[in-house]
């Protein structure tokens, strides 16, 4: 299958289906030398595995990771990763009644029409049980990022339905079961879940990311843009609808006296651009916004038709999510650091030795 790959220089390829026996990755391109363990991927599997709280699928998975190859004596040695994560709570039954019709919403008619069949366990390859070997992934590009350029990627859920979260305190984030760093939010946020779950109805959700102390270069214009390719891998996220970079479409309702982003001798005077200019990045922070479809999958009746043409009415038992993007930050994060390794790698390829003789100027003052 087509599309399973993502970056040039830092490549992750991605293999598995929902409910078969295993899922996972291969990660070509880390650099040889970097200390890399399980225990330096499981945390964020952790954050990401299903059955962590009553607000999102009671699958239960451990997600444990097995590193297969490219690791010698604790160290990447320049060849491939292999991560593998074992499916251990499969109950394919609970597809038996979807395998004849098309789920509205879902990706059941699509993949029919263009492979001619499906695999219908769990939304197969269309899973977003494939967002945990990315999550691995991504762990390996945060560490070396973290490393060897003190580069910081952190995610927070700014919305979930009509409920906005302002920002308050990244200590906040892993304190709670939404990655909401609002700490005040959070009861209004269970109580809406709750009620959201008896109704048997779901809701979409708002992911953003920050990744700090990028330096200034990093992409590659017309059409390898840093933002470009980073909208292209978070579009790549299951139930993604919209990305946005820095103010995204807040843009259009701008002046251009309010959108530039002002530069002194002490710094940025403000960061509207999401810390990417002419696709290249300016030293800023990095910042990007995602939307969150709510999730296809629910009891409430749809209609839809069968593998005939037929009307029918369809409805979803199994395990699922009624917001999805409450697990989503620790996936938004992993690809934000996958491009970002992948740009870091690609800039040292082709100007690793440029010195512009420009000052750095430092990010916005706040």
């Amino acid at each position: 299958m087509s599309g399973s790959t993502i970056g040039k220089l830092f490549c992750v390829t991605v293999f598995g289906e929902s409910h078969g026996p295993a899922i996972g990755c291969v990660v070509d391109g880390c650099p040889p030398g970097m200390s890399l363990g399980e225990s330096d991927i499981q945390h964020d599997l952790d954050r990401r595995k299903p059955g962590t709280s009553r607000h999102v699928t009671q699958r239960r998975e451990s997600d444990t990771a097995e590193i297969l190859s490219g690791v010698y004596e604790g160290k990447t040695t320049g060849t491939p990763i292999a991560l593998l994560i074992r499916n251990e709570d499969q109950r394919s039954k609970d597809y038996g009644n979807v395998a004849a019709t098309f789920r509205p919403g879902h990706a059941d008619y699509t993949y029919t029409q263009k492979y001619g069949f499906r695999d219908p366990r769990g939304g197969g390859r269309s899973s977003a049980r494939l967002t945990a070997p990315i999550v691995g992934a991504g762990a390996i590009a945060k560490k070396w990022l973290r490393e060897k350029r003190g580069i910081v990627i952190r995610g927070y859920m700014s919305a979930l339905g009509p409920i906005d979260i302002p920002f308050e305190s990244w200590d906040e984030v892993d304190a709670n079961a939404f990655f909401s760093p609002n700490a005040a939010v959070v009861p209004e946020l269970e109580q809406y879940m709750d009620a959201l779950r008896k109704s048997g109805d779901s809701v979409g959700a708002r992911v953003s990311v920050v990744a700090e102390n990028v330096p200034p270069g990093w992409g590659e214009p017309l059409y390898d843009k840093l933002d470009a390719d980073l909208a292209h891998a978070l579009m790549g996220l299951n139930a993604v609808k919209g990305v946005e970079i820095g103010d995204g479409m807040q843009a259009a309702r701008q002046l251009g006296t309010e959108h530039r982003d002002e530069i002194t001798p002490a710094g940025f005077l403000s960061n509207h651009a999401g810390g990417v200019l002419g696709g290249i990045s300016s030293g800023q922070a990095i910042v990007a916004h995602v939307a969150i479809k709510p999730t296809s999958s629910m009891r409430l009746p749809g209609r839809s038709v069968d593998l005939h043409g037929q009307p029918i009415e369809v409805v979803t038992h199994g395990r699922h999510d009624p917001c999805v993007g409450i697990r989503a930050t620790p996936i938004v994060e992993a690809l934000t650091a996958i491009v970002l390794m992948d740009h870091a790698l690609r800039h040292r390829a082709q100007c690793g030795e440029v010195a512009s003789g420009v000052p750095v100027v430092p990010g916005r003052l706040d």
